[in-house]
């Protein structure tokens, strides 16, 4: 069955609705400047109404980019976090020294897949699957740490699929497209945030929608 990660939940009422929906996992964001960003005690307060009200709710995992291993070590430990997503330059010896299952972020270019980048990509997913880590695969956008909204070449995607590489799919996913990418690529898992909001706020029949549709093939 694939996986569900709803990522950029901001309220407890969202982290609900996504855990009842059948999600896997939930994303809080703890990234400076992002619009998604939690404040330390929201996200307790999320994490703690989230465990007082089901019995199994599902895994939680705080997004960061490029901060300080002293800091993401902190808000995991003050969240009781299940795991960190990487999604900046991070290092395999950072990611090693985090106190968390890790979900590292690598980025895929835009654009036609050529058997050396395909390799690249390949021999990355390798070295972080050796190190126990989780990766996720979302689109490069200059500027952009993940969560970029965009889709990237899912045949890429396949190609991996394919050698047997793990890792969630990101980037452009929605309700609408999301079964067509599972049946494309056969990632582990998928991942959304923009996907299943409206004007900017989460919209809880698209997430319903987007689990889904996301385990229908």
């Amino acid at each position: 069955m694939t996986r569900v990660k709803i990522c950029g939940i901001r309220t407890l009422d969202d982290a609900v609705v996504a855990a009842q929906a059948g999600t896997d996992f939930i994303g809080l964001v703890f990234v400076p400047g992002r619009r998604r960003r939690l404040e330390l005690e929201v996200a307790r307060e999320i994490l703690a109404g989230l465990k007082g009200s089901l019995e199994t709710p599902p895994k939680v995992v705080g997004l960061f980019a490029d901060q300080s291993l002293e800091e993401v070590n902190h808000i995991i430990n003050a969240c009781n976090l299940d795991a960190a997503q990487l999604c900046g330059a991070e290092s395999l010896d950072y990611c090693r020294n985090t106190n968390a299952q890790v979900i590292k972020v690598l980025h895929v270019p835009q654009g036609q897949a050529s058997p050396a980048s395909t390799k690249e990509l390949s021999d990355r997913i390798l070295t972080h699957s050796e190190a126990a880590h989780m990766v996720t695969l979302d689109r490069l956008v200059e500027g952009l740490q993940g969560g970029t909204g965009e889709s990237f070449d899912w045949s890429i995607a396949a190609e991996l699929s394919r050698e047997g590489h793990p890792f969630l799919l990101a980037g452009g996913l929605s309700p609408d497209n999301v079964a067509d990418a599972v049946a494309v690529a056969h990632p582990w898992g998928v991942d959304v945030s923009s996907g299943v909001e409206t004007n900017g706020v989460k919209d809880h029949q698209k997430i319903r929608d987007f689990i889904q549709n996301a385990r229908s093939r």
